[in-house]
């Protein structure tokens, strides 16, 4: 395979989990977007942010293409997780704009390096710090669809919207009577499995 096919393949697979992340905003005023509805706080405009700043660094530090804002949410004095929240004073505009100049940022690192170019992750163990652009974009493509894994299922507990994309939600199909149905069912499975 060309290194431009492959370039490409690994270039959709980004732009499809950053879209489907981005779109799970989509709709929803200021307090659903930023409340967390998990023990761990999970909330959707903080997996944009995070995923804002671990693109620049993965895609710009570690290649010597260093993002040229400042992210102070991502500095060794940082308070943990102030990666995974947006403050009151971060607006949605703010976080989002960052992450679509991340996105340029990140796209421009994959177009003028080899897959091969070699980097380093500082923030990695020793014996791993060593990395090929290849080997980053696989590995920021699997956080990334990790966290809109997370955005699916937080947007669900907000208001019950679901799937992949606007245009595909990859589910089943099914009106409401029929999802209640199979919930009860799955719900059924595991107590009667509880039992034994």
């Amino acid at each position: 395979m060309a290194e431009s096919d492959l370039k490409a393949d690994l270039r959709h697979y980004l732009h499809s989990g950053r879209d489907t992340l981005v779109w799970k905003l989509d709709g929803l005023g200021e307090y659903d977007v930023r409340r967390p509805l998990v023990p761990t706080a999970t909330n959707l405009l903080g997996l944009v942010k995070h995923m804002a700043g671990v693109t620049a660094a993965y895609m710009g530090e570690v290649f010597g293409r260093p993002f040229p804002e400042p992210l102070p949410w991502m500095g060794v004095d940082a308070e943990p997780n102030a990666d995974m929240w947006a403050t009151a004073d971060e607006s949605r505009e703010q976080v989002l704009g960052l992450y679509h100049r991340v996105w340029a940022h990140a796209d421009a690192t994959l177009d003028v390096l080899d897959l091969e170019a070699r980097g380093r992750v500082p923030w990695w163990r020793p014996e791993r710090r060593e990395v090929t652009l290849h080997r980053v974009v696989v590995h920021l493509i699997a956080e990334l669809h990790r966290h809109a894994g997370h955005a699916d299922m937080v947007r669900e507990l907000i208001d019950g919207a679901a799937g992949y994309r606007a245009d595909n939600d990859n589910l089943p199909p099914g009106d409401e009577a029929w999802w209640k149905d199979y919930h009860a069912r799955v719900d059924a499975a595991a107590h009667q499995a509880s039992r034994r």
